[in-house]
């Protein structure tokens, strides 16, 4: 069976370093994705825990992850799966620098269904600008900070 790929290019002024830390961070991730119990080691078994939205009429969900790769600062990838084989996809950045800022490279590989990689692609658009907007303030957040 043929699966789909979400792939985004994302540029950002700051560095690597400080692009990691808002991925690699718990709290930093909870800014600007879900609240969560990340930590950046392989094998660590977390959760990111989607808030109900009940003008959506949607009722929130927990997304179950496992670190696979964890070197800083380039690359972070882990699983995302949703209910019982409902959503059993990966997620991937690799961070490279980019003159004094950084590309990111993102992928989330593994979606069968269409429905899942449309609402998916539109999740990670979102959150994605939230990530924009985090590392613009990265100077006021502690958990940016080295």
């Amino acid at each position: 069976m043929t699966t789909k790929t979400i792939r985004r290019e994302l540029k950002f002024t700051q560095s690597p370093a400080v692009v990691w830390r808002a991925l690699a961070n718990s709290e930093a991730l909870a800014d600007w994705m879900y609240p969560n119990d990340f930590e950046p080691r392989v094998g660590h078994r977390f959760t990111f825990r989607v808030p109900p939205d009940p003008r959506a009429k949607f009722d929130g969900l927990i997304v179950h992850c496992e670190v696979l790769r964890c070197a800083p600062p380039s690359e972070l990838e882990f699983t995302w799966v949703v209910g019982e084989g409902w959503l059993d996809t990966r997620v991937r950045y690799r961070l490279e620098a980019d003159g004094d800022g950084t590309r990111v490279l993102f992928e989330h590989s593994g979606f069968k269904e269409d429905q899942a990689f449309h609402g998916a692609e539109y999740g990670w658009k979102m959150m994605h600008g939230k990530l924009t907007k985090a590392l613009e303030k990265a100077s006021d957040n502690p958990a940016l900070k080295a």
